[in-house]
């Protein structure tokens, strides 16, 4: 239940939308690029045209990485569709990106893409020592080291 409990206080820490990078790779050429992302239920959410060349990368290989500040995340990523279609994703990215959205999400080659966690790794610190937060999902593990600074 560890796991469990600790998740659920960082995505509530997380809040529903923040600029992060997004990184893709296909054919061992990696890109990166800020990104509008909204968090909901544990879940990361974008948008991006059809025509760009991260949706390329994204629909030949499916491993991605988000990072912000001192937060890592490593997930699959599956396309859901047109952003329109899922009116929960359209109000959140309204609400927090709302010039993105008006001048984005209807257009015809947008599509929706969803990441699902894999592993999260952040730093953070307690009492001005320094500790690495990890979640390992496939193994329902939480663990909290110290970095030893010696």
């Amino acid at each position: 239940m560890i796991f469990e409990d600790k998740l659920d206080d960082f995505f509530k820490e997380f809040k529903a939308g923040r600029k992060m990078v997004l990184s893709t790779s296909y054919d061992d050429y990696v890109t990166s690029r800020m990104m509008s992302i909204i968090q909901k239920d544990g879940n990361f959410y974008f948008q991006t045209d059809k025509t760009f060349r991260k949706y390329n990368q994204l629909i030949h290989n499916k491993h991605v990485a988000l990072c912000i500040d001192n937060i890592q995340i490593e997930g699959i990523c599956k396309e859901l569709g047109h952003p329109m279609e899922n009116l929960e994703f359209a109000e959140l990215y309204k609400e927090n990106f709302p010039n993105s959205f008006h001048n984005y999400t209807s257009l015809p080659n947008e599509r929706l893409f969803c990441i699902t966690p894999t592993y999260i790794e952040r730093w953070i610190y307690i009492h001005k020592m320094p500790f690495l937060e990890t979640f390992h999902f496939e193994k329902q593990e939480y663990r909290l080291q110290k970095y030893q600074l010696d």
